[in-house]
C-alpha cells in the first residue's frame, strides 16, 4: 500500500528545488452536464526557467473550442497568478477558485492545433472572463510519497508530489458577446517537482463525473523506461476506491486521434465496465530540445461522454505520448 504525506499547506506554492525543469502546476476542469460544455485551465510555474505555462481550453456546445496557450514571465514561485490566470485558495483541500481574464482564440477546425503558427495567426480572438468555484465532493487523493522506493502516480521524474480531487463547480463564463452561468462538476489536481512532458513515453488519463456522488480518475502510464503502470480511483458515494487493475481499449481516427474507448476497472469492492466517446479532441503538441535533438510529444485533450452502468458522465481524456517519426508511442493501444 502506498503512503503519502499531505497537509493543507500543500495547497500553496512550495519552495522550488534545484532541478532546471522544476514545475508547480494547478489544473482544474469543469463541465456543465445540462448545457454540455466546459473545459480545463492550467497554470504551471517553471520558476527556474523564468516563465509559467498557461493553458485555457473550453469546449463550447456548438463545437467550437475557445483556447489560449502562453508562457507569461514569472520571477518567483510565490503565487499561482500569471498572464491573467489565477487560483485562489479559500479553504485548503475544500474550496478553491480559478479565474482567467484575457484573450481567447476561437477554433472551429481542431486541425489548426497541429500547426501553432496557423492557430495563432488565423484564429479569431475575443476577450473572455472565466470564473469557476470548486467545492470538494471527495477526499483528496495523493500527496508526497513517504518512501523513497515507492512508485508515484506519474513517476519520480514527472510531478513527484501530486494530489487530486473531484468537485462541484459553479461560476460564470463570458466569451466575446456570449455569456453562460455555469453549474456542474469537475476535477482538479496540484503537483510539484521536476516535470518534462517527454519523460512520459505514453499515457491514457481519464477524469470524469457522473453526478455529485460518482466519478473516476484512471491512469495507464509508461515513463521513459517503458514500464507500464496503472493507477487511480473510482469515486462511489463520495468515497475513493483505489483501483487494482485497469484494461484500456481505444478506437482512433486515420490521424491517430482517439474517438472512443472501453475500460475494464477493478477495485477491492467491485468491477466496472465503462465506455466513452470523444465529443471533441484538441490534438496539442509540446516540443523540447535535448541538446541538438528535438523531441516532440502529442498531447490530445478531449471532451468526453462516458457511460457507467447506464449513468452518463462527462469529463476529460488526455493522451500524452512521444512522437516517433510522427507516430504516437502508445498507438494503437
Amino acid at each position: 500500500m502506498h503512503s503519502y504525506a499531505l497537509s493543507p499547506h500543500d495547497e500553496y506554492p512550495h519552495p522550488p528545488t534545484a532541478e532546471p525543469h522544476f514545475n508547480e502546476s494547478v489544473y482544474m476542469n469543469a463541465f456543465d452536464h445540462t448545457q454540455k460544455f466546459g473545459g480545463w485551465m492550467r497554470l504551471g510555474n517553471r520558476v527556474n526557467e523564468g516563465y509559467a505555462e498557461l493553458a485555457v481550453c473550453l469546449y463550447l456546445a456548438d463545437g467550437r473550442i475557445a483556447c489560449q496557450f502562453q508562457r507569461p514571465p514569472i520571477a518567483d514561485n510565490s503565487a499561482f497568478s500569471a498572464g491573467g490566470l489565477s487560483v485562489t485558495v479559500h479553504e485548503p483541500l475544500r474550496h478553491l477558485s480559478m479565474r482567467y481574464v484575457g484573450e481567447l482564440l476561437l477554433v472551429a477546425d481542431p486541425g489548426m492545433f497541429r500547426d501553432p503558427k496557423t492557430l495563432f495567426g488565423q484564429a479569431p480572438r475575443v476577450n473572455a472572463d472565466v470564473r469557476w468555484e470548486h467545492h470538494a465532493l471527495s477526499p483528496v487523493h495523493g500527496g508526497l510519497p513517504t518512501d523513497p522506493n515507492q512508485d508515484t502516480l506519474y513517476g519520480r521524474d514527472f510531478s513527484l508530489g501530486h494530489f487530486n480531487q473531484h468537485t462541484a463547480v459553479t461560476g460564470n463564463v463570458s466569451i466575446g458577446s456570449e455569456h453562460w452561468t455555469f453549474n456542474g462538476y469537475g476535477w482538479r489536481d496540484h503537483s510539484w517537482g521536476p516535470r518534462l512532458w517527454q519523460n512520459i513515453l505514453f499515457d491514457r488519463l481519464y477524469m470524469a463525473n457522473f453526478g455529485a456522488d460518482r466519478g473516476l480518475m484512471l491512469l495507464k502510464i509508461a515513463n521513459r523506461d517503458g514500464r507500464v503502470r496503472r493507477g487511480g480511483v473510482l469515486m462511489v458515494d463520495n468515497n475513493y476506491e483505489e483501483i487494482t487493475d485497469l484494461d484500456v481499449f481505444n478506437d482512433w481516427t486515420s490521424e491517430r486521434d482517439p474517438t472512443a474507448f472501453q475500460l475494464g476497472v477493478r477495485t477491492a469492492k467491485r468491477c466496472a465496465r465503462i465506455t466513452g466517446r470523444i465529443l471533441k479532441c484538441a490534438p496539442l503538441r509540446n516540443r523540447r530540445a535535448y541538446g541538438e535533438e528535438i523531441v516532440e510529444s502529442r498531447i490530445a485533450e478531449s471532451f468526453t461522454e462516458l457511460n457507467w452502468d447506464g449513468r452518463v458522465g462527462y469529463g476529460m481524456t488526455e493522451y500524452v505520448e512521444v512522437l516517433n517519426d510522427g507516430v504516437p508511442a502508445g498507438y494503437p493501444l
